[in-house]
C-alpha cells in the first residue's frame, strides 16, 4: 500500500494557484525528498497531507486514509516537524515531549526522547529560550514519539549545526530501517542526496519530475568530470575520446586525460582509451550533484 497518494490535486488561494494537477505516489518505507524553489508549493503540499489545508480539487490519501474524511487517523500515525517551529512559552522542553506522548497515548520516556535528539540535560529549561537549532531538535523529538509510520519533515536541517545534521541523517536512516516512510523537503540538497531513495522536483506548483538521483542523472544528462591516468599517453587516445558523442571538453596534463561528459558516457570514455591501446593506471570520477540536476531541471537554485 502506498504511504502517500495525491491524485489530480490542485490548490488555489483566491486568484493564486499554489498547486496544479499534482499526481504523486510515495511508497511505504521510502525516503522521499521533495524539492523546489521558494514558493514552488512544497509547504502547501505538506499542509494538504496533514489536513492543515484542503485541496481545491483532487484527492489526498495518506497511510490508506482519505485525509479529509479521516484526518485523526492520519495524524495518529504521522510525526510532523513543521518549518519554523517555535516552542510554547513558559513550558519546558520535557513538558513539550510529555504533551506529545499524551497526545499519542504513547508509552515513552520523555528523557529518552530528548536524549535521542541531542537534548539530554536540557529538558528542565523553558523551551522558548532554546536556540533555533535546539528548538528544531525538540520538534523532531516530538515528531518521533511512538515511532510513527510516516515522518513528514519540512526543512528539517534548519538551524542545526553539523552534529545536528548528522544526527538528523541517522534518525532518517533509522526510520527507514524499521519500515517507516519519510517525506521531507529541504533546501540543503547534499542532505537530500545522502538519504533519499527518490526525489520529486516542484516548480510553480507543477511536479516536473520524480526519479531516483541516478535516474535524474541519466535523464537530465548533466555533465560531470572523469580523470583517467595512463601509464603513458598513447597516440590517438586523446583523439579517440574527443571523437565520442557526449564529450564536450578534453584536457591533457602529462599522462592524465580529464574529460567533461554526462555520467552515462563515462564508461564509453574509459573503453575508448583502452581500445586505443592505453593502459589505465587510475581514474577518478566526479558525478553531477543533486544541485546540478536541480538547476538543470528547474533553471533555478534551491
Amino acid at each position: 500500500m502506498p504511504a502517500i497518494e495525491l491524485d489530480g490535486v490542485s490548490k488555489a488561494f483566491g486568484n493564486v494557484v499554489a498547486l496544479r494537477d499534482l499526481d504523486l505516489t510515495v511508497d511505504s518505507g521510502e525516503v522521499f525528498g521533495f524539492l523546489g524553489p521558494n514558493g514552488a508549493g512544497k509547504s502547501t503540499t505538506i499542509d494538504l497531507l496533514i489536513d492543515y489545508a484542503r485541496p481545491t480539487y483532487g484527492d489526498v490519501t495518506v497511510l490508506g486514509h482519505d485525509v479529509q474524511s479521516d484526518p485523526v487517523a492520519v495524524r495518529r500515525k504521522t510525526g510532523i516537524l513543521p518549518e519554523g517551529y517555535r516552542p510554547m512559552r513558559e513550558t519546558t522542553g520535557r513538558e513539550h515531549v510529555e504533551f506529545a506522548i499524551e497526545a499519542r497515548n504513547a508509552d515513552a520516556d520523555p528523557d529518552a526522547v530528548l536524549e535521542r535528539v541531542g537534548l539530554a540535560g536540557e529538558g528542565k529549561r523553558e523551551a522558548s529560550g532554546y536556540s533555533k537549532g535546539m528548538a528544531q531538535r525538540l520538534a523532531l523529538g516530538m515528531a518521533l514519539v511512538d515511532d510513527p509510520d510516516l515522518l513528514i519533515l519540512d526543512e528539517p536541517s534548519t538551524g542545526l549545526d553539523p552534529h545536528g545534521v548528522r544526527r538528523m541523517r541517522e534518525i532518517v536512516s533509522d526510520a527507514a530501517d524499521r519500515g517507516a516512510t519519510v517525506f521531507f523537503s529541504s533546501h540543503i540538497l547534499e542532505q537530500v542526496e545522502a538519504v533519499a531513495d527518490r526525489v520529486g522536483i516542484l516548480r510553480d506548483g507543477e511536479l516536473l519530475t520524480v526519479d531516483s538521483i541516478d535516474g535524474l542523472r541519466e535523464s537530465v544528462g548533466v555533465e560531470g568530470q572523469l580523470s583517467i591516468t595512463l601509464d603513458g599517453l598513447v597516440d590517438g587516445a586523446v583523439d579517440a575520446v574527443r571523437a565520442l558523442d557526449g564529450v564536450t571538453v578534453v584536457g591533457v596534463d602529462g599522462s592524465t586525460i580529464t574529460v567533461s561528459c554526462s555520467d552515462a558516457r563515462k564508461v564509453a570514455v574509459v573503453d575508448a582509451v583502452r581500445r586505443d591501446g592505453a593502459t589505465v593506471v587510475d581514474f577518478e570520477t566526479d558525478e553531477s550533484s543533486l544541485e546540478d540536476l536541480f538547476v538543470a531541471t528547474t533553471g533555478e537554485t534551491a
